[in-house]
Order: structure tokens, then C-alpha cells, then sequence
């Protein structure tokens, strides 16, 4: 290899904005990046900030990778360093250190991805096609499916469930953008040719209301390739980062349980919500999904290929 390091850039702001989403964000802050102490920067350009985090104690090394493997977009492998460290990071499962990190690809088609994250609203209402989504999700799962907190017996028979919500993933209000990037093809239980399956359970998760707000807000995500791990992206409260997503509302045996292609996606927007800099929310073209897979097929292609070194 050369010594040219080529430059990791966002292209302009132009190029990076698709057209604006009719979705109205209400639950979104409009700046994550106050407080971040982990910043990215491209190694050939050390002043210029590319992207960063607010570190939480569920960010470890193998999660920071992973959510630059949708940041970035690279037909090849590149490098992480922790500046002043000579050693690369590596996918595993040490605690996530403060401070600036250089990448440095081994290719010079790297660049930061212009996709961006969508704008959601609080993902519950009251039609009546969505009357049946609520009854499955909490008859599925009966607890909070991050928190834990289970709903108990007397509370079930007199349906009450004030303290929790049945979340959407996708959110209700983006059905046209569910239906474009044919999301429809992951939902299973879909009545019929016009049911596109955005009210199906399997696109849902019952949470109390506290967490359902971060849920929708991106500053709590379900990491699927990483046993189903929470990943915190701001102040953890409620102490939920590390846990495990309960097994109630995935148990492969149950053809209602959620679905995973849903939950990574949402810890795609999670990633760019928080991460990607400079912070806009819009929606993405319907290409990204493929993109991202293959990013992350290389990411675990690289990391087995490493282990076996």
C-alpha cells in the first residue's frame, strides 16, 4: 500500500439531501451532537469532524464498528485508531474509550454515506385498522419488551394498559415510505394484496411510555447482530443499555414475533440519527437498504477472516 491516504468526505449539502420528507418530526431533536465525546475524523484531515457519539455504556468496540459500517460506505476494508494508538480497533467486546478517532481506509472509494435518518412522529394513534395491531402486540408480548416491567393479570383482564404503548418500528405515518422500499415483503401475516403490513404485529413492540419516546426519538435501538443487544445513543436514565430484547416478542416459533429485518433497520436510522454529521433528517431513497447490508456482510466477512489470523 502507498502512503497517499485518501479523503473521507461528505459530499455537498446539496448532494446529500433528498427530497424533503412530508413526515413531521415531533419527537426528534434537531442537534445531536452536543455533549458527543467520541468525534470521527478522516485521518488525512484531522481538524474536520466527520461524524461522533454521546457515549453510553452500551457502545463498545464491536457496536462502534458496526455502526460505522453503515456510516461509511467502502467496497474494502479500512482501519479505526484511537488517536496517539497505533493499533487498529477490533470487533470486540471491550469498553468504548473517549476521545478522537482517525479512519483510515485501505481503498480510496470510503466516503461518509449520505443517507439520512427519517423524521417520525410518537407512533401511536387511534383508527380503527390499527385497533387489531394494539391487541396483538400486547397479547404477544405483555411486558415491556426492553424494560422488563410486566403487565400484571388483574390489569390484562380489565384492559388497561396505561403504562404502555404498542410501538410501531416503521412508523404508521411513513407507510408510503414502508411500501416504496417494499418492507411489505418481510411482513407475513398481511390479509390480503392491499394490506401492505405496516399495522401487522410483527412490525411492533410493546413498551412502556417512557421508553416508547426514546424508541421513536432513535436515542434507544435494538441491535439484532449483536444477540439482540440495547444500544443507548444519549443520557441512559433507565439504565437500559446492555440489556437483551426480550425473547417473548421474537421466539422463532411464534409466527407473530417482530421482525428482524424491521429492527435492524431501525438500528440503521438509530445509527445515522446520532452519529452522522451534520445533523439533518430526512428520508431515504429506496437503494440505501441493499448498500447497508453489504457493508455489513464485508464488516463480518473482515472480523471471522481477522479471528482466524
Amino acid at each position: 500500500m502507498s502512503g497517499f491516504v485518501p479523503s473521507i468526505f461528505p459530499r455537498s449539502l446539496e448532494d446529500c439531501l433528498p427530497p424533503h420528507s412530508s413526515l413531521l418530526s415531533e419527537a426528534i431533536a434537531p442537534n445531536r451532537s452536543s455533549g458527543r465525546d467520541v468525534l470521527l475524523y478522516d485521518i488525512s484531515k484531522p481538524d474536520e469532524v466527520i461524524g461522533g457519539l454521546y457515549l453510553t455504556p452500551s457502545f463498545n468496540k464491536r457496536t462502534f464498528l458496526m455502526a460505522l459500517d453503515i456510516l461509511l460506505v467502502s467496497d474494502c476494508q479500512y482501519e479505526v485508531y484511537l488517536r496517539g494508538s497505533d493499533i487498529p480497533l477490533r470487533p470486540i467486546t471491550e469498553p468504548l474509550q473517549q476521545g478522537k478517532y482517525d479512519i483510515k481506509p485501505i481503498d480510496p472509494n470510503v466516503f461518509v454515506t449520505n443517507k439520512l435518518c427519517i423524521t417520525r412522529v410518537l407512533s401511536h394513534s387511534t383508527t380503527g385498522r390499527n385497533e387489531a395491531f394494539r391487541k396483538q402486540v400486547r397479547e404477544r408480548d405483555r411486558k415491556c419488551v426492553v424494560t422488563g416491567l410486566a403487565n400484571t393479570e388483574r390489569n390484562i383482564a380489565d384492559d388497561d394498559w396505561s403504562v404502555y404503548h404498542a410501538a410501531y418500528i416503521v412508523p404508521l405515518s411513513a407507510e408510503e415510505y414502508f411500501i416504496a422500499n417494499n418492507f411489505s415483503r418481510w411482513i407475513t401475516n398481511r390479509t390480503g394484496e392491499n394490506d401492505t403490513g405496516i399495522n401487522s404485529c410483527q412490525n411492533g413492540v410493546l413498551l412502556q411510555t417512557t421508553v416508547h419516546r426514546q424508541f421513536d426519538n432513535f436515542t434507544i435501538s435494538v441491535n439484532v447482530d449483536d444477540d439482540y443487544r440495547i444500544v443507548t445513543f444519549r443520557y441512559d436514565l433507565l439504565n437500559l443499555g446492555g440489556r437483551q430484547l426480550d425473547p417473548i416478542c421474537r421466539n422463532p416459533k411464534n409466527d407473530l414475533s417482530v421482525r428482524n429485518e424491521l429492527l435492524r433497520w431501525h438500528f440503521h436510522q438509530a445509527v445515522l440519527a446520532n452519529i452522522s454529521e451534520p445533523i439533518f433528517e430526512f428520508d431515504f431513497p429506496p437503494t440505501w437498504w441493499a448498500k447497508s447490508l453489504a457493508a455489513r456482510t464485508r464488516r463480518n466477512e473482515w472480523s471471522q477472516n481477522s479471528s482466524q489470523d
